[in-house]
């Protein structure tokens, strides 16, 4: 049986991705076609990371917080699943109705301690993964726009990652103390 605060600590890669001016969209789609481009949006990201091996925990709203087990190979499936979710994206631009032409999202690779396990009430548990790890990987994503580029990953992604990353340089992430390195992939890199 599954008890609230059943879990434990890991080290994890941390996949969050958020969909771009959703806002927007949900004021200017009908209920149906919105609900078609969230579902697209799901398809190519939550997807990705699913078919890259990670394991999806939650929607939030437009968002989607997934894992990946720490190690070389698994911030290369991490990166795979950003990839894949981004040419899934665009496939479906190409083939789709002119709404789904706006399917834009940023996505965050960071590695860190999270607690793993069932949070909630005697009622209503959620097996998801909470700590300041996760807190970083939503705020890092919300450098994507700042920093005008897709794909945002930190220093702690970047350490144990083996593939070429683009410098971004340090930032400061709302809400947290001090101020971190982050990267991207090349392709990704903001034009100078």
């Amino acid at each position: 049986m599954v008890e609230r605060g059943d879990g434990g600590m890991i080290d994890c890669v941390l996949f969050y991705c958020d969909l771009r001016e959703s806002t927007r969209l949900a004021e200017r789609l009908s209920s149906n076609e919105y609900l078609a481009l969230i579902n697209d949006y799901f398809d190519c990201t939550a997807g990705a990371v699913v078919e890259h091996g990670g394991e999806v925990l939650k929607f939030i709203g437009d968002a989607v917080l997934a894992i990946f087990p720490v190690d070389a190979v698994e911030c290369r499936a991490a990166v795979g699943a950003a990839r894949d979710a981004f040419s899934r994206a665009a496939r479906v631009g190409d083939l789709s109705a002119e709404v789904h032409k706006a399917l834009r999202f940023g996505i965050s690779l960071h590695i860190g301690q999270v607690m793993y396990g069932n949070v909630g009430t005697d009622r209503r548990l959620d097996f998801t993964v909470i700590g300041p790890a996760v807190n970083q990987a939503t705020r890092l994503e919300g450098l994507c726009k700042s920093l005008d580029t897709s794909l945002v990953a930190s220093r702690s992604f970047a350490d144990a990652h083996q593939g070429e990353l683009a410098p971004l340089g340090a930032h400061q992430l709302a809400g947290l103390s001090g101020e971190i390195e982050v990267f991207t992939l090349p392709e990704y890199a903001p034009a100078v």
